[in-house]
C-alpha cells in the first residue's frame, strides 16, 4: 500500500469529509479526521426565501460554493424559482454538480480553475455595467469578486446562507499524535481552516504543527501558511480530493 500507515489530518467539514478520508484509507493511510469548521444554516431563513423568490431584477446570480448552493436550498424548501431572464454562475465545477443535482441551470462555469479570479476572466462577465448580480455565499468570505464586477460598472449583492463556526471537539487525539511525531501530512482547503486549526491545538503547539508537511489548494492559502510558520508547504494542481490525495503520496514518498 503506498501510504503505508502514514497518519494524514483531514481538516474539511465533518459531513465534507469522508470521500477524502476514504481516499486515503484506500491507499494505505489512516485519516485522521479533524475538522476545523462546521457549516451551520442562519438562524433566520425568512430574508433567503424574500430574496429568492424576488429575482425579477436579477441579472446573474452566483453561487461561491456546493455549501451556497445548499444551504440556499435548505432555506427555501429545497427549490429555487428560475426564470429565463436570469442566468445562474458557479465558481468551480463542484458548484456546478451541485447546482445541477438541485435542478438549476448552470449558464457559466469556468473551464479551468475553481475560483473567483477564474470566474472574473471569462468572457461572459468582461462587460457588465448596469447589470445586478446576486452572490450567494456564506457570512463573511473573500471581496474580490464583488469589488472586480463593481469596477465593471455591475451592481453587486449578497445573499448570505449559512456560517462557519469552530467545532467543539476534543483534540487530545491530534495532540497526542503531534507530540509522538506520528502526523505525517496536513490537509487545509481553506484559508479559516487553517488559521482555525492554529486555534484549535493551542499556541504550544504551533511549533510542531509548523514541522509537518502542508497540502493545500491554492496559493492564496500558501502564502498565509507561510506567514503562520508552515515551511513544507505543497499547493495541489486542483482543489479536489482525488488531487489532494495525489499530493499527499507526493508528499510521502518524494514521487
Amino acid at each position: 500500500m503506498i501510504l503505508n500507515g502514514v497518519h494524514v489530518l483531514v481538516t474539511r467539514p465533518e459531513h465534507q469529509a469522508e470521500n477524502l478520508s476514504r481516499l486515503i484509507e484506500q491507499r494505505g493511510g489512516i485519516a485522521v479526521r479533524f475538522p476545523t469548521l462546521e457549516i451551520v444554516s442562519l438562524d433566520n431563513a425568512e430574508p433567503i426565501k424574500t430574496t429568492l423568490e424576488n429575482l425579477d431584477s436579477v441579472h446573474w446570480v452566483i453561487f461561491i460554493s456546493a455549501n451556497a448552493v445548499n444551504f440556499a436550498l435548505k432555506a427555501n424548501g429545497g427549490k429555487i424559482r428560475f426564470m429565463e431572464s436570469v442566468r445562474f454562475a458557479a465558481v468551480g465545477q463542484s458548484t456546478a454538480l451541485a447546482m445541477k443535482m438541485a435542478g438549476l441551470p448552470v449558464d457559466l462555469v469556468p473551464e479551468a480553475g475553481y475560483n473567483s479570479e477564474a470566474l472574473l476572466a471569462m468572457p461572459q462577465l468582461q462587460q457588465v455595467e448596469g447589470q445586478n448580480f446576486l452572490i450567494v455565499r456564506g457570512e463573511g468570505g473573500r471581496e474580490q469578486l464583488a469589488t472586480a464586477l463593481r469596477s465593471r460598472g455591475a451592481t453587486v449583492n449578497y445573499l448570505e446562507v449559512y456560517k462557519r463556526i469552530i467545532p467543539r471537539i476534543d483534540n487530545s487525539p491530534v495532540v497526542e499524535l503531534l507530540e509522538q511525531h506520528r502526523l505525517d501530512v496536513i490537509t487545509v482547503t481553506s484559508a479559516e481552516a487553517l488559521q482555525n486549526l492554529h486555534f484549535m491545538l493551542g499556541e504550544e503547539n504551533n511549533e510542531l504543527l509548523s514541522l509537518i508537511p502542508l497540502v493545500v489548494v491554492s496559493d492564496r492559502i500558501r502564502r498565509i501558511a507561510a506567514d503562520i510558520g508552515f515551511n513544507r508547504i505543497t499547493v495541489t494542481d486542483k482543489p479536489i480530493d482525488t488531487a489532494i490525495l495525489e499530493t499527499v503520496i507526493t508528499c510521502v514518498t518524494g514521487e
